[in-house]
C-alpha cells in the first residue's frame, strides 16, 4: 500500500505502509514555528515536562544503545529504520542531514509509539522546534547549542548536547543538560577517555559517540557511559547501498542484545 506524506516545502515522501497504524498519511509540518506555542500550551505543567524528559532518559539508559541513522533519501531511511525497530532497537535517531528527516521522524513516531525516536545533528533552534513538532522525543547535537539548551531544558523534549573537553562537559551540565554526548570519542581516546571523564564527573550521564563498533559496546558502558551511539555498526553503508535489509536486521538485533546485556551487567 503506497503512502504519501506532504512535508516541508511540499516535498513528498512515499513509503510502504508496513508497521503503521494508519493506512493514510497526510502529516504536514508547519512552515513556521508559530504553532509551537499552541502545542506547548496544551500542557504547561513543568512537572509533566520533567517527567517526560526523565522517561526518555531512562529509556536511553535502559537500552544502552542509540541507533543513529543517516541515509541518502527519506524513503531509504524510513525502510531501514523500520527494519531496525522491528528487530529490537528501542531508541533511534534520524539525523537532520537525511533528506526529509522530519517527515521520517513523524512517520516513525506514528508507526512505533513505544519507541523513542529522536533527531540528530540538530544545529539550530529552528530545526529543534520543527523536530519537536514532528514528534521527536530527544534532540542531539555534535556540540552544545546554547539556544537549543535554553529553549528545551525545561520542556518535555530531552536535549543531548555534544561536548569534547572536561570544561565543555561541565558547562553543558551547569546550563541544564541532563545528559551529555561525548564527541568525537574515538579520536579523543575511546573508552579510556570516558573513564577519565567519569572520574570527576560521576553524576553526569554521558553518551559516547563516533566510530564505536559493535564489539566495544560493553567496554564503553563498563567504563561509565550510560549509552553508546551506533551508526555504521548497525546501518552498514554497503548493505544500505544495495538495500540488503537482511544485514541491517541482523546487526540491529545484535546491537539491541549487546546494549541490554551491557546495561544489565554494569549499570
Amino acid at each position: 500500500m503506497a503512502m504519501t506524506m506532504a512535508g516541508v516545502g511540499g516535498t513528498a515522501l512515499c513509503a510502504r505502509g508496513r508497521g503503521l497504524r494508519s493506512a493514510s498519511c497526510n502529516y504536514s509540518l508547519p512552515r513556521s514555528s508559530s504553532s509551537l506555542s499552541l502545542r506547548r500550551g496544551r500542557d504547561n505543567n513543568p512537572h509533566t515536562h520533567s517527567l517526560q524528559q526523565t522517561l526518555t532518559l531512562e529509556a536511553i539508559q535502559k537500552s544502552g544503545v542509540i541507533a543513529c541513522l543517516r541515509a541518502q533519501s527519506g524513503e531509504l531511511a524510513l525502510e531501514t529504520a523500520r527494519e531496525a525497530l522491528d528487530e529490537g532497537i528501542s531508541v533511534l535517531e534520524i539525523t537532520m542531514t537525511t533528506p526529509n528527516a522530519l517527515e521520517v521522524i513523524a512517520e516513525l513516531v506514528q508507526g512505533y509509539p513505544s519507541a523513542v525516536i529522536g533527531a540528530g545533528t540538530v544545529l539550530t533552534s529552528e530545526d529543534a522546534k520543527r523536530a519537536e513538532l514532528a514528534g521527536a522525543k530527544f534532540l542531539m547535537s555534535p556540540a552544545t547549542v546554547k539556544d537549543i539548551l535554553d529553549s528545551f531544558k525545561d520542556g518535555p523534549i530531552l536535549y543531548i548536547p555534544g561536548a569534547m573537553t572536561p570544561t565543555e562537559v561541565l558547562n553543558a551540565h551547569a546550563l541544564g543538560a541532563k545528559i551529555v554526548k561525548i564527541y568525537p570519542v574515538t579520536v579523543l581516546g575511546g573508552e579510556q577517555y570516558i573513564r577519565a571523564l567519569k572520574s570527576p564527573f560521576r553524576d553526569i550521564p554521558m553518551v559516547a559517540s563516533q566510530g564505536i563498533t559493535m564489539d566495544s559496546v560493553e567496554l564503553y558502558i563498563s567504563m561509565g557511559a550510560s549509552a553508546v551511539v551506533l551508526s555504521d555498526a548497525i546501518f552498514n553503508k554497503s548493505a544500505m547501498s544495495i538495500r540488503d535489509f537482511g544485514v541491517i536486521k541482523k546487526l540491529a538485533g545484535l546491537a539491541a542484545l549487546k546494549g541490554a546485556a551491557a546495561v544489565e551487567r554494569w549499570l
